[in-house]
């Protein structure tokens, strides 16, 4: 049996989605799947490694080494980063580093300073 809500115009229900829509194949009705109050996806939580949530803007301190790709250069413990930017992707907090440059690193090797 099938989920999808009835037609609010004319109650069919053979209704289907399509992409970000539900159509009605009677009616020709068309209407977005949020006005159903379904959720899409929830938006992502950043945390570092204590488990504290992460926002655009904080600070935070390097809690291990990190060598860098294709450099003789390491990110030391203890290195703090100000003014982080969070990302979707692996390596998800953008930021600039004192003497290094812009970085891209990983929630789980910086705490919440």
């Amino acid at each position: 049996m099938s989920s999808l809500p009835p037609c609010p115009q004319c109650q069919s229900a053979f209704t289907y989605e399509d992409g970000a829509l539900y159509v009605c194949p009677e009616c020709a009705h068309e209407w977005p799947l949020q006005a159903t109050g379904e959720q899409t996806e929830p938006a992502r939580v950043w945390k570092d490694a204590n488990g504290n949530m992460l926002q655009d803007g904080d600070s935070v301190t390097v809690i291990k080494d990190l060598k860098i790709k294709g450099s003789s250069a390491v990110v030391k413990v203890g290195t703090k980063v100000k003014n982080i930017r969070l990302v979707e992707g692996d390596h998800d907090i953008d930021c600039k580093i004192d003497g290094i440059g812009a970085m891209q690193l990983k929630s789980e090797f910086v705490r919440k300073a």
